[in-house]
């Protein structure tokens, strides 16, 4: 069993507290990541379950056995560190060797062990180098190798990518996730990186100063964030926010008039101050007086290969649209927009909190 229960988990460093009475289960083979701005407790959180940092009060278990007392060598986990954290005097072969020494096993096991791993991680080349002659993708692979030969029941990473360059993050976060697929264990990942979080989790854990804002599938929090820091933190480039009110069966603001959608009647009241949010590509090009169209101000062409990002004015309202290159205006042209009314994320101004949660 490698299941892991969170119950009213709270941390504390003297009077300060960071992390905030948190509940979360994990379901064993599940692939869980801790999503968060930074210095929001998501690597407090990881490193309580690890054994790093004690649990000030609650109850954390993994495998349905309580391990608040327990030292991190018994808790049947291994940790993949943002530093890679390798003894730089020893070869890859004697850096995955001695962390197996605790396990006291005999020399053909360890050797079995280091061989299986290295053929999965491709690391058969590089077993008598030191840290020092490895790139970075390399040395995270050796982190992640150590790891593994403990064949431990849960794994934990703690921002494993931030180190490495655009292409070895992407190659690596590839390796990570052929890794879980092919060893079927539970792992908890901490990132502030959204990419490797809609890419890798089973479940997404969306934190803000020790507290958990939402928790759910990467296409949950996406598409139906429960309140306003969720739906600017998940999407690149972070969605819009436009101040409305209702009136009647309308949402009206400073540039906008438009039909309710009919899946928020009933949801909102006569006179409720809103936020409307609109993700930049469900801001979509207008004929010249088709309804609901407005003219914008374009004042900004960011050109990224197959789409392009405008940066655009509506009255004093500023805007991120994203459109495809094929079809992008010029700069200080003006254009026809319209928002696409089912796509419009709608929450309270006043609480922040979706009036669909």
């Amino acid at each position: 069993m490698s299941s892991i229960q969170l119950r009213n988990v709270t941390k504390r460093y003297g009077q300060t507290e960071v992390v905030h009475g948190i509940d979360l289960e994990i379901a064993e083979r599940e692939f869980v990541v801790l999503l968060g701005p930074s210095g929001c407790g998501k690597t407090t959180t990881l490193r309580m379950v690890a054994g790093l940092e004690d649990v000030s009060d609650g109850e954390l278990s993994i495998g349905g056995r309580i391990v608040n007392d327990v030292a991190p060598k018994d808790r049947g986990v291994a940790m993949v560190f943002q530093n890679y954290a390798l003894y730089p005097h020893m070869s890859v072969r004697q850096n995955m060797e001695f962390a197996l020494r605790p396990q006291k096993l005999d020399r053909s096991e360890v050797k079995q062990r280091i061989a299986r791993i290295a053929e999965i991680l491709g690391l058969g080349e590089l077993l008598d180098r030191k840290p020092s002659q490895l790139s970075g993708g390399q040395r995270q692979r050796v982190a992640m190798g150590r790891a593994m030969v403990r064949t431990p029941d849960v794994f934990l990473f703690d921002e494993p990518l931030s180190n490495l360059d655009a292409k070895l993050r992407t190659q690596v976060r590839w390796e990570i996730g052929k890794l879980h697929k092919r060893l079927e264990t539970t792992i908890l990942y901490v990132t502030h990186d959204q990419v490797e979080a809609m890419t890798l989790a089973d479940r997404i854990v969306i934190m803000r100063d020790g507290h958990i804002e939402q928790t759910g599938t990467p296409e949950d929090v996406f598409g139906k964030p429960r309140n306003i820091f969720v739906a600017t933190f998940i999407g690149s480039p972070a969605m819009n926010l436009v101040p409305a009110a209702v009136r009647g069966s309308q949402l009206v603001g400073e540039f906008l008039e438009m039909a309710l959608p009919a899946r928020f009647s009933g949801k909102v009241t006569e006179g409720q101050e809103v936020t409307i949010g609109i993700r930049p590509p469900d801001i979509l090009p207008a004929e010249e007086g088709a309804d609901g169209a407005v003219s914008a101000l374009v004042e900004v062409v960011e050109y990224l290969g197959n789409e392009a990002l405008l940066d655009i004015r509506i009255g004093s309202q500023e805007l991120i649209a994203e459109v495809p290159s094929s079809r992008r205006p010029v700069e200080d042209e003006t254009i026809d927009v319209r928002l696409d009314p089912e796509a419009l994320h709608i929450s309270d101004r006043e609480t922040g909190l979706s009036v669909l949660a």
